[in-house]
């Protein structure tokens, strides 16, 4: 601070201007901005178009309120002025507002023109947090000057429209365009992975006269976006093959797709690419690494990972972490986790704790998650948001505290939704409370006749407690009034890089007859070993046991282990993942066919990672 004034000063004994110019890039702190501010005044320079802008710009970075006032005292702002304000107010939402206010005086302005940049700046403030009236009020005044079809107006332009999710009115103005640059198509192609629309956004694609790392990682980025992994990494390898060289965000994408497929091989070879120097490693790419470890079961690699590496002053990699403990069933590390943070000075946001719930929810700690919701508030400032709310009852339900539970979606400041309504009614079945369950049932109705998968937790109510007739007329009356239909349950594994997908009594598989040989083979196994069915788990009024027996043995994570076991060398681990929670019977004859078989069987289901090792789960056959 010394040096600063002391430069200042000599700065302005000689009346070097150039010199005070450059201490202008040089201010820190709000309280250097405003001193040099003061100087610029008295020495008449505040005037001069290049110093006022140059200061405009420092102060806009650390106050914007200041800015706007530094900005009323120019009696006479060059377009060059004009347009920062417009840029510095059109970048915050709350703020966009008074960037068309200073366009708006900008055009008023009897001896200047906005320039292609002014309406840059200002279709950015419409599409931040303004309307459609302001931006087509902007697109009018384009058109007024002659500005309607230069490219940096253009892009724009199909930016906003993209922002606002009016998609073919950006595809009207990318039609029309007299010049299209590579920004163009960029940005028509993001405007299509942001409404979803992958299949124009593709075609849009192979359609470029070219393309750079933009256009690849936006259209990876689309198809991770909407759930289409598979898709995803082809693009990746094709990139690789042919494109650029990707970048962070590409890399990001990447491991995301190899998170939700488990695809481990591709996810190592990824993080090994960024090893060799590749891509800097920051907290982004970080933390896409360490979930992409956590949910292909690799909780010690990824914990390793972590570990490691020393920078991590953003809260990305400590959530990544937190919340891969938390789906592996590991509340006491996901803490310590948490009080690491605490020493390191990383202030948590809401999805550390949305991560730390679910970790207690998990490990049956109860008092430890009332603990962590309060300090939530207290001593970190931040709102419980209905994902926390979700994740307390989700505790409170599992624990069987179900009085609590109901008492707290009473007490939420907010609307339930249907979700937080089928956590408890999910454990009002497994706790046998039927009398709470109808009830919360009834209410869940209310909410969404329509909702498929609430209907089917009600079904799954009334066949637990033997209400058969009742269970199948609401099965019935489902299929009639409601075109949706239940998810069935799906698993998956990854083989040599190639993906196996079964569906429950899925006989679609090339090796299906050596499968179910298998199958019958493994079921002789496991009750030697005492296995025996849970046919609690069945859903069905089936009379004969041994049909449900048969309707058991056919669930598509057995299928997918069965595959495993014949298609791998002994001691390889089996990694699984299955769309929905995997249930009791599945369960239990997964520990025993890890203990008759001598492997590890890793299944990540939809709430969780199991970790199945000599007859043991790591969930504690809590889950």
């Amino acid at each position: 601070m010394i040096r600063f004034y002391s430069t200042l000063a000599k700065s302005l004994h000689s009346e070097n201007y150039c010199r005070l110019v450059s201490l202008i890039d040089s201010c820190k702190s709000m309280q250097e901005i405003k001193q040099t501010h003061a100087q610029l005044v008295t020495t008449a320079l505040i005037s001069h178009p290049v110093s006022a802008n140059k200061l405009l710009k420092s102060a806009a970075c650390a106050s914007l309120s200041y800015a706007q006032k530094l900005f009323d005292q120019i009696p006479h702002p060059d377009l060059f002025i004009y347009n920062t304000m417009i840029k510095a107010h059109s970048l915050l939402p709350h703020s966009c507002h008074n960037s068309l206010v200073v366009f708006r005086s900008l055009t008023r302005d009897l001896d200047l023109f906005p320039n292609r940049y002014s309406f840059v700046f200002a279709f950015g403030a419409c599409g931040n947090g303004l309307g459609l009236q302001e931006g087509e009020q902007v697109r009018v005044h384009a058109v007024k000057v002659g500005l309607e079809n230069n490219v940096f107006v253009v892009n724009a332009l199909i930016g906003m429209y993209g922002k606002w999710g009016i998609v073919e009115d950006g595809w009207k103005v990318f039609q029309w365009a007299v010049d299209r640059d590579l920004y163009s198509w960029n940005t028509m192609i993001s405007a299509y992975v942001g409404s979803g629309d992958m299949s124009r956004a593709k075609e849009l694609f192979d359609g470029m006269p070219e393309r750079d790392v933009v256009s690849w990682s936006t259209i990876i980025a689309g198809y991770v976006q909407v759930g289409c992994f598979m898709e995803a990494l082809d693009f990746f390898h094709e990139m690789l093959q042919i494109g650029p060289r990707p970048n962070e965000y590409t890399l990001v994408s990447a491991l995301a797709a190899c998170s939700n497929l488990v695809a481990l091989d591709q996810g190592k070879w990824i993080h090994s690419y960024i090893g060799r120097g590749e891509i800097k490693m920051n907290e982004k790419v970080l933390a896409s690494i360490i979930d992409m470890y956590a949910k292909c079961g690799e909780i010690e690699s990824a914990f390793k990972v972590f570990y490691e590496h020393k920078v991590k002053q953003k809260v990305w990699p400590w959530n990544a972490m937190i919340g891969g403990f938390a789906m592996h069933g590991k509340p006491n590390e996901a803490i310590n986790v948490f009080e690491q943070m605490k020493v390191k000075n990383v202030s948590p946001n809401k999805v550390t704790f949305v991560a730390l719930l679910n970790a207690c929810s998990h490990g049956y700690m109860v008092e430890e998650g009332k603990l962590y919701f309060r300090l939530m508030v207290c001593d970190y400032g931040i709102t419980p948001e209905i994902e926390h709310y979700g994740c307390m009852v989700d505790l409170l339900s599992r624990s069987g505290l179900l009085k609590e539970a109901e008492d707290m979606i009473s007490s939420m400041p907010m609307a339930p939704d249907v979700a937080i309504w089928g956590a408890l009614l999910n454990a009002c079945r497994i706790y046998k409370d039927m009398e709470r369950g109808y009830r919360v049932g009834r209410i869940i109705k209310d909410m969404d006749p329509n909702h498929i998968g609430c209907h089917v937790l009600l079904s799954n109510l009334y066949s637990t407690s033997g209400r058969w007739n009742e269970a199948r007329m609401l099965r019935e009356k489902n299929e009639l009034s409601n075109d949706k239909k239940k998810i069935p349950g799906c698993s998956s594994i990854e083989l040599k890089g190639t993906f196996h997908q079964f569906l429950v009594g899925d006989r679609s598989h090339p090796q299906s007859k050596e499968i179910y040989s298998f199958l019958d083979e493994m079921t002789i196994k496991l009750k030697s070993a005492g296995y025996v069915p849970e046919l609690g788990e069945l859903l069905h009024d089936l009379d004969d046991e041994e049909d449900k027996e048969t309707a058991l043995s056919v669930h598509s994570e057995k299928l997918a282990i069965a595959f495993g076991l014949m298609n791998t060398s002994y001691g390889t681990p089996i990694r699984i993942v299955k769309n929905l929670r995997v249930c009791g019977d599945c369960h239990q004859a997964t520990k025993f066919i890890s203990k008759v078989y001598d492997r590890v069987i890793i299944v990540r289901d939809r709430t969780r990672y199991h970790h199945f090792k000599d007859g043991i789960c790591s969930c504690k056959d809590y889950w």
